[in-house]
């Protein structure tokens, strides 16, 4: 009998399977990104030390629709300024398992614009 895998658990496998080739410093800091239907999240992590440096949510912005491409895109803005505001410049995109499409590209797109290298 073949046995069922959930969509999550198979976006968890992808998202192992990358972030074994890369891996976020303090200079150098990873970009993850965390979609759910309502929200949509973006953290900076060094790795070396298991810290999160700066992070944003639609949630925490309090936005009125949290689940569209508006609001990623808003929340890559936000996070990108408090990056800078930390001196952080670089970073190394994680999708997290998601396709590099709709929200998590606005998120990207926006974190760029706001002044993020990756």
């Amino acid at each position: 009998m073949i046995e069922k895998v959930s969509r999550t658990a198979n976006r968890q496998r992808r998202a192992l399977r990358v972030r074994e080739k890369i891996s976020g410093t303090a200079a150098k800091p990873r970009l993850c990104v965390f979609r759910s239907n309502k929200n949509i999240e973006a953290q900076l992590i060094d790795d070396v030390n298991g810290v999160t440096l700066a992070s944003a949510s639609s949630a925490s912005l309090k936005l009125e629709n949290g689940g569209n491409c508006e609001a990623a895109a808003t929340v890559g803005a936000e996070l990108a300024k408090r990056a800078l505001a930390k001196g952080i410049e670089v970073v190394v995109f994680d999708r997290n398992g998601y396709l590099y499409h709709g929200r998590v590209a606005a998120l990207a797109d926006a974190a760029r614009e706001g002044g993020l290298k990756f």
